[in-house]
Parts: C-alpha cells; sequence; structure tokens
C-alpha cells in the first residue's frame, strides 16, 4: 500500500485539486453503461432470437465479438487516455453506445446486428471500468484503492438495476423498442455526466508510469500458471453470467423471475467486493485464490445438480456474485500481492491480457457448447470442472513470487 500511495502522491493530486463531482458521476456512468450495453443483453436474448429467428450461437456470437473488440480497442484507448485525459474518451464512448443500440434495434438483418456490437464494442472499451479506474487513479492519487472501490461497488449493482428493468420494458415493448428506450436512457445519463464531470484539468502522470521495462516475472512458472488459472476461471466465471438466465428458464423460470436472479447475483457480486479486505487480511495470497477459484466452481457445481426449487436457486445465484465480486478484486490485486508495484502496469497487462479474450469468447463459446453437452445444466457442470483445474494450477502457481 505504501507504493501506492508514494506512487499517487506524485500525481500531485490533493484534496484541493481533487473533482469532487467525479466520482458519484462515475458511479452512476458504469451502473448505466455495463446495465444497459452488456447485461441487457442476455435479458433480451430469447425474444430478440424468436422474433428474428436468427440462432442463439449466430446473436451470441455478435455480443461475444463486441467483448473482443473492446479488449483491443482498450489499447490504443489507453494510450489517449494517459495523454489527454477520460472527458473526450468517455462522452465519445457513451455518444457511440447509444448510437450503436439504435442500430442493433433497427438492424434488419445479422450481419448490421453484428456491426452493431462491433460499434458497441469500441464503446465498452471507452466507458467501462478502464478509463474510469485511470481517471480516480490519477486524480485521487494516494486515495485512490477506495475510489476505486467504491466506483466497483456501484458497478455491481449494474445487472440488479437493468436486468429486472428491461424484463419489465420487455414485458410491454418489442425487444427493438426496448432497445430504444435503453439507448435513450443510455446517452441521457451519460453524455451529460462524462463530458461536465470529467473537466478538471487532467495531472501529469509520475515518472515510474512513463516506462516499464520488461520483467523475468512474466516467463516464470508462477506467473504463466496464475495466467491459466485466471483464463479458465474467467472463462467460467462468464459463461455462467450468460448462461443463468436460460439455465433458470429451462428449470421453470420465468424470464421475469430469470432476470431478477440475474440481479440479485449483481447484488451479490457488490456485497462479495465489501468483504474482500477482511479475507486479505486474514489469508495468504495463495490460499485466498485457490480458495475463491474453489468456490466459484462450487456454486458453478451447485447450480448444474440442484434442479430446485427456484428460491433455492436464485439462492445459489446469489452466492456465485458473492464469489464473483471476490474474483474481480482478486484477479485486480494479483500482481501487487505477489510481485509488488514496481512492474504493475506491464505485468498486470500481460496477466490479464488472456483472461480478457476468454471472457470475450465465454458468452458465444458457452451458448455454442450448451447444446452439444446436453444442455445448460451439463454445461454448468463442466464449467465447474473448468474451474477445479483453475484451482489446481493456482495452487501450484505458489512458490517464491516476490523474487523480480
Amino acid at each position: 500500500m505504501t507504493d501506492l500511495q508514494s506512487s499517487g502522491a506524485a500525481t500531485g493530486t490533493g484534496d484541493r485539486s481533487r473533482p469532487r463531482a467525479v466520482l458519484p458521476a462515475l458511479c452512476a456512468t458504469q451502473i448505466t453503461s455495463w446495465g444497459i450495453v452488456y447485461y441487457a443483453f442476455p435479458v433480451l436474448l430469447p425474444r430478440l432470437t424468436a422474433d428474428t429467428g436468427w440462432s442463439v450461437n449466430a446473436a451470441t456470437a455478435a455480443f461475444s465479438l463486441a467483448l473482443l473488440v473492446s479488449a483491443l480497442a482498450g489499447i490504443p484507448i489507453g494510450r489517449i487516455l494517459d495523454r489527454r485525459g477520460p472527458r473526450a474518451v468517455m462522452t465519445f464512448g457513451s455518444v457511440i453506445g447509444a448510437l450503436a443500440l439504435l442500430l442493433i434495434a433497427a438492424a434488419p438483418n445479422l450481419t448490421v446486428f453484428t456491426c452493431g456490437w462491433i460499434v458497441a464494442g469500441v464503446a465498452m472499451a471507452a466507458t467501462f471500468y478502464p478509463p474510469a479506474f485511470a481517471a480516480l487513479t490519477r486524480w485521487w492519487g494516494p486515495d485512490r484503492v477506495r475510489a476505486l472501490t467504491i466506483v466497483t461497488l456501484a458497478g455491481g449493482l449494474a445487472s440488479t438495476v437493468f436486468a429486472p428493468l428491461t424484463a419489465a420494458l420487455a414485458e410491454h415493448l418489442t425487444w427493438r423498442a426496448t432497445y430504444v428506450v435503453l439507448a435513450v436512457t443510455l446517452a441521457a445519463v451519460t453524455i451529460p455526466a462524462h463530458a461536465l464531470a470529467l473537466r478538471a484539468p487532467w495531472p501529469p502522470a509520475p515518472p515510474a508510469l512513463r516506462s516499464i521495462d520488461r520483467t523475468p516475472v512474466a516467463r516464470s512458472r508462477p506467473f504463466l500458471l496464475l495466467a491459466v488459472a485466471f483464463t479458465l476461471s474467467g472463462f467460467a466465471m462468464y459463461a455462467v453470467v450468460m448462461g443463468i438466465i436460460p439455465l433458470l428458464t429451462a428449470r421453470g423460470a420465468g424470464a421475469t423471475t430469470a432476470a431478477w436472479a440475474l440481479g440479485l447475483g449483481g447484488a451479490g457480486q457488490t456485497l462479495g467486493r465489501t468483504l474482500y479486505a477482511a479475507l486479505a487480511t486474514r489469508t495468504s495470497v495463495t490460499t485466498r485464490t485457490v480458495t475463491l477459484i474453489a468456490l466459484g466452481g462450487a456454486t458453478t457445481a451447485s447450480l448444474a445438480f440442484v434442479p430446485g426449487p427456484l428460491p433455492l436457486l436464485v439462492l445459489l445465484a446469489i452466492l456465485a456474485g458473492v464469489v464473483r465480486g471476490n474474483l474481480t478484486l482478486l484477479q485486480a490485486t494479483a500482481v501487487t500481492d505477489r510481485w509488488g508495484t514496481t512492474h504493475y502496469g506491464r505485468l498486470s497487462g500481460l496477466l490479464g491480457a488472456p483472461a480478457h479474450i476468454a471472457a470475450a469468447l465465454a458468452p458465444w463459446a458457452g451458448a455454442a457448447l450448451a447444446g452439444p453437452l446436453g444442455g445448460y445444466p451439463h454445461l454448468f457442470a463442466a464449467l465447474a470442472a473448468l474451474s477445479a483445474v483453475a484451482a489446481c494450477l493456482a495452487l501450484a502457481a505458489s512458490g517464491k513470487s516476490r523474487s523480480q
């Protein structure tokens, strides 16, 4: 923590210069952006495919392509953020996000639908957590950990707010009209918030962030094993998020009830993030890494093998969200817990890159595998086994991780 604070102090951001409107604005825009651009899709997917005749695999592939585009677009967007700050980037992202949803709503065929999601992928890269985290890290300086936690907790409520809201809209409107309403909402909330709240001068980067040298840690056995473990765990986690609604509907839940289960899972995710600090002080890095990945597999297995009743399934979805919230912070602190902050930028980028790609492919791959595996319960069982492998790899990754 000392390294983080001292490097943050180098930005020159103190209480007097800190733009106080940024934190509440980013909390509101993260909830809205994630809720509309990301979490509305699995809620509307059954209605979308039923209306258009497009296959679930094809529609989900378009969404996965957006996530992949987001991962790739984040690289040049990150460079712009470093030089110019978040205002133009996040405002532009809000504008094209709303336009992308309008294009998706009006898509006459699958090709245009896919193009809409490609544009939405750029909007994701410009409005989701990474640019928000960059803004808070530079402006908040030594207090950035607290600010990041607050925004992450708020973002965890995105599905809680917008999954049920999307389902309620879809009960009275077509999926196309629902996306139009959501696009207008996205524009009304996020464009002015980003344009008006992010106007403060952009502090210069601390010298340590200007150049990050290569380090042998990235080629070490513990690092490579941990990267694979996070990739497998992340794939399973995001496939579960997208598969929870079809799993529950296959077991007799209505579309609205399944959407509520997804939303309550988001509330569990927020709860999980509040518990992580206490967990971190009471466990070693290896113990909590293995435990949390294993618990992710256990909750996935319970959803696979417990047929009901429905309230129990909803409770399991909430518990899965609690674990998911902890896993998010586990990955965010993985480098500093093991190798310190000296090479944090480079190492965290390398560690997270394959996991981000896996997360992008998970929605499409999960939908594609559900059929051949015999349904979503069997898919969840396979994902639980994948998490078990990830936990074993995380255990094997323990060792002398502090050496540079």
